[in-house]
């Protein structure tokens, strides 16, 4: 059972980095340039961030663990990145000039689960699914859980995946050696563990052998991490501590994130250069971080408290 001391200190860290976001965007950071078009020349940067921080809010609202001030806060996040999206039209206009992208479902499902909809964009991606180019794309397997993912959470599913094949293809499914993670691996695991249970709502759907590998080795990999002062990856992998069922990596990730934390609710992305002096800069460098301390914490009260969606099956 997780102990009352990493619940106190979740859910401060948590509620802080979304004070931080939603106080962001009210700011005026985190929009797209008025003359943005569907042809996105660097979405990591503006087009990203805005399906990062639905994903972020979406789950707090999915959970219903958190108080009336957060969740005012992530329902203002999602009406904010929607209005950024052209009330959805955006996504749509992206999807039918580029038809093997999947960035606009992916982002579109964010949303989906506060209750947004577009129907224009559901019968597009429907359609497009009779494609053979689209299931021909070449994609990396943690990719392609992604997209699985994302249409199961829209109801866009052509037909149910083969869960257990998908995720024996993935870098995890093949339980590694695991002195050999990297920094790229070390996302790969995460976002394999992301999408199988749909960040926590069905833990059950991660294969019982991976399960098992995970909660061998996730303290290992967090202890590094947390020791080079990767901060943004240390909270990707407490996401997965809530993810897998019981968790097994004790206080000490939740106190080091919590250490580096600044008043604000900024959290560094990492210890390898300082904080922006520039507050939008600070908020392009530190905005993923945010989102990820969001979730692990949004995650981890859910499964301990039980819930909206602890025991979805």
């Amino acid at each position: 059972m997780t102990d009352h001391e990493v619940l106190a200190t979740a859910q401060r860290l948590g509620s802080r980095a979304l004070a931080w976001l939603d106080a962001s965007h009210e700011t005026g950071f985190g929009g797209l340039d008025d003359n943005i078009t569907i042809d996105i020349a660097d979405p990591n940067n503006a087009y990203k961030p805005i399906g990062e921080c639905a994903l972020a809010a979406s789950l707090v609202l999915r959970e219903g663990v958190t108080g009336p001030v957060d969740a005012e806060r992530a329902r203002r996040m999602l009406a904010f990145g929607w209005s950024q999206l052209r009330d959805g039209n955006l996504l749509y206009e992206r999807q039918l000039r580029h038809l093997l992208l999947t960035d606009p479902l992916e982002v579109y499902a964010h949303f989906v689960r506060a209750g947004y909809r577009h129907p224009p964009l559901e019968d597009l991606v429907a359609s497009l699914a009779e494609l053979r180019s689209v299931h021909a794309a070449e994609t990396v397997p943690n990719r392609r859980l992604a997209i699985a993912n994302a249409r199961r959470v829209t109801g866009l599913e052509r037909r149910a995946p083969d869960w257990g094949a998908l995720a024996a293809t993935t870098w995890l499914g093949s339980a590694p050696e695991p002195w050999a993670v990297d920094w790229a691996t070390g996302y790969d695991i995460t976002h394999t563990v992301f999408h199988l249970t749909d960040w926590g709502a069905r833990p059950e759907n991660l294969p019982e052998p991976m399960r098992a590998y995970v909660r061998d080795w996730l303290p290992v990999w967090l202890d590094i991490w947390l020791e080079v002062g990767q901060w943004d990856l240390a909270a990707e992998l407490l996401v997965v501590d809530a993810c897998i069922g019981e968790p097994v990596t004790g206080r000490q990730g939740w106190e080091a994130l919590a250490a580096v934390q600044r008043e604000d609710g900024l959290i560094p992305r990492d210890d390898a250069q300082p904080v922006a002096e520039e507050p939008e800069q600070a908020f392009k460098d530190h905005e993923h971080t945010a989102v990820v301390a969001v979730v692990a914490s949004t995650v981890t009260l859910s499964r301990a408290l039980g819930g909206a969606q602890a025991a979805l099956a």
